[in-house]
């Protein structure tokens, strides 16, 4: 019903930036929330950075005052600007959305970028 495909990822030395973008497409008008989250091996997958409809972000403590999510004003796409990059940002990214359907809420999934962050 929601489909997300993801691109952006890559090898970037320490210190650099990125941009993931993230499309959605078949039931938009139910999408209620969009954010995009990580998994590094070993670890379980953690929330990077939320947005609501409303324009409202909020964003992990690792990732504050250097990555920056938004949407477009059709709410279609959604991006995370990655600035400052660190090793320790290594991980797959997943963008995520939230639905609204008869039975309840909804989740979807991107298929997943590769970010390594390497010197």
């Amino acid at each position: 019903q929601v489909q997300l495909v993801e691109s952006g990822g890559g090898l970037v030395q320490p210190g650099g930036s990125l941009r993931h973008s993230c499309a959605a497409s078949g039931s938009i008008r139910s999408i209620n929330y969009m954010g995009w989250y990580r998994q590094a091996p070993g670890k379980q997958r953690e929330l990077v950075a939320g947005i609501t409809n409303g324009g409202r972000a909020d964003y992990a403590d690792s990732v504050k005052g250097r990555f920056t999510i938004s949407r477009d004003s059709a709410q279609t796409m959604v991006y995370l600007q990655m600035n400052s990059l660190k090793p320790e940002d290594t991980a797959v990214y997943y963008c995520n959305a939230v639905s609204e359907v008869r039975t309840g809420s909804a989740s979807h999934w991107g298929q997943g970028t590769q970010v390594t962050v390497s010197s």
